[in-house]
């Protein structure tokens, strides 16, 4: 006999069909999409959706409400019935897909994918798309595209409006990348498609059609603002009072933290918020929070983070121990600054997940010692990191040492 939970499912199996349209409407679907969206008791999706299938919706139509609901409540609610979703393009590519796979057994749902807008656009260009970095930034920060600005590098990004293609242009600019050539592509697939090209630093093209999706070749100009891949980014192209892990001590620092995909860092005392934003450059999937007890260099955190790439660091003012009270437990804690005050170790301790790493940097003999002690009950590493810069003395060049950082490394059993 079968379990309940097997008749549970049995009941419900494939109740939700997930089809992605494209700008050709009907005319572009397979049988299988047609006969979904013509069997569903009721079919979801946006304005432009529902009126590009209407001639074949026979069921109830729901146009998604404003703001859009990210729990798919409506959804939910009309679980085992025929129900129909339609998304743009490919629903599990930065489509509403990905949401509802987080909440529906994948054993409940069938998915009929279109060509997505980066294929189209792959397909117009003659582009191969395994070696285009792609990105959305429908409802996300323009800032986001920082990290992949590479000369030679090539970009396709899905934007959230027609004002959108002037705005990357801007930011080409600002970045020193205004000699990149973009093509706009708007409304892909229907009979509205238009396709022009631009240098950014003449872009003077108006608004765009809303659906459009802008490629990149990225070609550097003068001074470009390049986030290499390497850990130990330049001090310069962080603003700061001094307060900063230095270049060559970061990337011992995040080599340290050993960052793992989907991982979240606290960064205290955080500066200038350096190692942060580095641990998040590292991988899209990595998350940070940069807790700092001054305003002014906390909101300084956040121009950086910005400026680099990151605007979804996210920023607490507050000092610790008590501003780290509540927040979500991390995979890795770097303590830059205050970890010798009064419960700064014990409270990253305690709130570290099991195998979380600690990493602490001192330049103080008091802080130097009490992570000896610690060293001493606790165990992990220590070790000394000593770098010297090449100067002038006089007409002459000489060695001068910058103080020496003892490093406390600890993995929570």
């Amino acid at each position: 006999m079968p379990s309940i939970d097997q008749a549970a499912s049995a009941s419900t199996e494939k109740w939700l069909t997930v089809v992605g349209i494209g700008e050709d409407g009907m005319a572009g679907l397979g049988e299988n999409a047609r006969r979904a969206i013509a069997a569903a008791e009721h079919v979801f999706g946006g304005k432009r959706h529902l009126t590009l299938a209407e001639t074949f919706v026979h069921g109830q139509a729901h146009r998604w409400p404003v703001p859009f609901d990210a729990s798919m409540r409506d959804v939910l609610a009309l679980r085992g019935k025929a129900v129909c979703v339609l998304a743009s393009g490919d629903p599990l590519h930065f489509g509403v897909g990905t949401t509802l796979a987080r909440l529906v057994p994948a054993r409940e749902m069938t998915f009929i994918p279109a060509p997505s807008a980066f294929s189209l656009a792959a397909a117009r260009l003659g582009w191969a798309l395994q070696d285009v970095a792609t990105t959305s930034l429908h409802g996300r920060p323009l800032d986001l595209l920082r990290p992949e600005l590479h000369p030679g590098r090539r970009i396709i990004a899905l934007t959230s409006d027609g004002e959108a293609p002037a705005m990357i242009a801007a930011l080409l600019r600002e970045a020193g990348f205004g000699r990149s050539r973009m093509t706009v592509l708007e409304a892909l697939g229907g009979k509205g498609e238009k396709v022009t090209v631009h240098r950014a630093d003449t872009f003077d093209a108006g608004a765009a059609d809303p659906l459009n999706v802008v490629a990149i070749e990225v070609e550097a100009s003068e001074n470009p603002r390049i986030l290499t891949l390497a850990a130990g980014l330049p001090d310069a192209l962080f603003e700061h009072d001094g307060q900063i892990t230095k270049r060559e001590i970061r990337a011992v620092t995040l080599s340290s933290l050993a960052p793992r995909h989907g991982e979240l860092l606290w960064d205290v005392g955080a500066g200038s918020g350096s190692v942060a934003i580095e641990w998040m450059l590292a991988d899209p999937s990595l998350r940070a929070i940069a807790v700092e007890g001054d305003a002014e260099r906390a909101a300084r955190i956040a121009r950086n983070a910005t400026a680099c790439g990151v605007p979804l660091l996210d920023v607490r003012h507050g000092n610790a121990p008590a501003a780290l009270e509540g927040l979500e437990p991390p995979d890795a804690v770097f303590i830059g600054g205050g970890a010798a005050d009064e419960g700064v170790l014990d409270a990253a301790i305690g709130a570290l997940r099991a195998g979380g790493r600690l990493v602490a940097n001192a330049v103080t003999l008091e802080t130097e010692a009490l992570f000896l002690t610690r060293q001493a009950r606790l165990g992990g590493d220590l070790i000394r990191i000593g770098i010297s810069r090449a100067g002038p003395v006089g007409s002459m060049t000489a060695w001068r040492q910058a103080m020496p950082v003892t490093q406390w490394m600890w993995v929570k059993p």
